[in-house]
């Protein structure tokens, strides 16, 4: 089994509190309608949104690999804007890795904000992570990222 990780930081004009709110607090509303050719919804099964809670992301046939997956909340700290999650069923999960678990982090720097993506993942034996593949997971990360803050920028109120 390997343990691997991914991280990626990405520079933005946005404010850390607007990306916050629409990437973290409202992305169940928020993703399916920017990226509807991907995700058809994202239901929260058990909680308020908060540490503990269950999502459910559902996926369009536009994802290949699976049509789900389900993740635990682990930590979210509004003061901070850190935000933490494991996949918990679907996915990779069981197929090629044991466990992954995702954290974003966004902080305030001149002129808007930084965001910092970071993945760990831990493979089944026998299964190896390609490079490609880490890459491609990344790469959904932040075309995630740029949808909403493309709506952001063209709607300077919305989560203002």
């Amino acid at each position: 089994m390997v343990a691997g990780t991914v991280s990626h930081e990405i520079l933005s004009t946005i404010s850390p509190s607007r990306l916050w709110k629409a990437i973290v607090k409202d992305s169940h509303n928020l993703m399916p309608k920017l990226m509807p050719e991907i995700i058809s919804s994202i239901v929260i099964l058990e909680g308020d949104g908060g540490v503990g809670t269950i999502r459910q992301s559902n996926f369009t046939d536009a994802i290949k690999d699976f049509s789900y997956w389900k993740d635990h909340i682990d930590a979210i700290d509004d003061d901070k804007c850190v935000f933490k999650y494991s996949v918990i069923e679907g996915g990779h999960l069981g197929k090629k890795v044991k466990s992954t678990t995702f954290t974003l982090e966004f902080k305030g720097v001149e002129g808007g904000s930084v965001c910092k993506f970071n993945g760990e993942f831990e493979t089944i034996e026998g299964s190896v992570r390609k490079d490609d593949e880490t890459k491609e997971m990344m790469g959904n990360m932040v075309g995630m990222f740029k949808a909403v803050e493309g709506y952001l920028l063209a709607n300077p109120n919305a989560y203002a």
